[in-house]
């Protein structure tokens, strides 16, 4: 007996599946200068490596034969891909689709792309849009009640984040549970122009009496600046690269180390220039970025959270092939001083160069705390005793 029937039907489902949110919806988000979920998914990944998880999960429709009319497909895909030939697990929201919001979604696919992240100890690169599956207004209309403080995929959420890679790209207006994956990532980038991130949006918050547009509310410049996203950049294609560079510093779990790289720089060279680099006098500031840049592996020197706590730099490098987590002060904010926001930035590094086993290589000029008023109203001590600890 033949099951070619049923394969056929399968396929037919999995047609509906390509459709995403429908033809009108894919075109709204194409004529915004926005990728499609499944076109992200084939830039992000290795030619042809994407394998889907629950393509044909959705709302189904049935006509008065019982026979499949329509499907829905749920608004977020999963899977396992190569990136740069090795295996990742990615998740990306479909905003043609109710905006990527909890009710046109299948709580069950984002708590199994984290379990598969988890099983197979695979870093995990989220492409978020929308809410990602979080709680909406039509939401609270059906359900009587926002989702908070319940969040089902929350506790596997964190406990990836102590054990895989997390990778989110912010790649069109993010709220509530979507800014949330972007804030847990130990990487974050989202979009100059098209991006925003806030817990909700303007016009819920125009009702608290706070008449904003998008990008004065959560645009690249807000977001930076405050330390939720690490990076922002111009088009979809430099997201996905600067995930592809962030997960080349990381081994896939905390159950393997980095792995060293190739280099064709001679450990023992000489970089004459170093030895004026520093003045001698304690009142000149000067440039750290070119002082690591010469130190470390040419082309290794990775940066992130550049405009938040700036009075450190943190970022990852090489040095002779082996990745490295480099902290160096910068004299030219603060003078070096730690202040609140640059403790925050370096106890959230450590905690990341701890977590996947790089060693930390720090280039200190720092004179101490920032004080005075802002630094005593931005609880820099408490903070300073935390970076102090990590």
């Amino acid at each position: 007996m033949s099951w070619q029937k049923e394969l056929d039907e399968l396929r037919r489902r999995e047609s509906f599946a390509d459709e995403l949110g429908g033809a009108d919806k894919v075109k709204r988000q194409q004529d915004g200068g926005r990728y499609t979920v499944r076109e992200r998914v084939i830039l992000m990944a290795d030619d042809g490596t994407f394998h889907e998880s629950g393509k044909i999960a959705g709302m189904a429709e049935y006509d008065a034969n019982n026979e499949l009319s329509k499907l829905t497909p749920s608004n977020f895909i999963f899977g396992k891909a190569m990136v740069n030939g090795r295996p990742v697990v990615i998740g990306g929201d479909d905003f043609t689709v109710r905006g990527g919001s909890a009710d046109a979604t299948i709580r069950e696919k984002h708590n199994r792309c984290e379990e598969m992240a988890n099983a197979l100890r695979l870093p995990l690169i989220r492409m978020v849009e929308g809410s990602g599956g979080g709680g909406s207004v039509k939401t609270i209309e059906t359900t009587g009640r926002a989702n908070v403080p319940e969040l089902e995929s929350w506790e596997l959420l964190v406990e990836n984040i102590g054990t895989v890679p997390r990778i989110a790209l912010g790649l069109g207006s993010v709220a509530g549970l979507g800014a949330a994956h972007l804030a847990a990532a130990h990487y974050s980038v989202m979009l100059k122009e098209k991006s925003a991130l806030f817990v909700a949006g303007p016009p819920v918050v125009a009702r608290i009496g706070q008449v904003l547009s998008k990008n004065e509310l959560g645009g690249y410049q807000i977001q930076l600046k405050s330390g939720a996203v690490d990076h922002a950049v111009d088009t979809e294609e430099e997201a996905f690269e600067c995930a592809r560079m962030f997960l080349s510093y990381l081994p896939n779990s905390v159950y393997e180390l980095p792995a060293r790289g190739s280099t064709d720089d001679d450990p023992n060279r000489t970089i004459d220039w170093l030895i004026d680099a520093i003045p001698r006098n304690v009142r000149k500031i000067y440039k750290m970025r070119p002082i690591v840049e010469a130190l470390v592996d040419e082309g290794s020197f990775f940066e992130m959270g550049r405009q938040y706590g700036r009075s450190v730099i943190t970022s990852f490098a090489r040095l002779d092939g082996w990745p490295v987590a480099l902290m160096a002060s910068d004299p030219y904010s603060y003078g070096g001083c730690w202040t609140a926001a640059t403790c925050k930035k370096v106890t959230k590094f450590l905690d990341l160069a701890e977590t996947f086993h790089l060693p930390v290589v720090y280039l200190v000029d720092c004179p101490g705390f920032q004080i005075g008023l802002e630094a005593e109203q931005n609880g820099t001590i408490k903070e300073g005793v935390r970076a102090m600890s990590a």
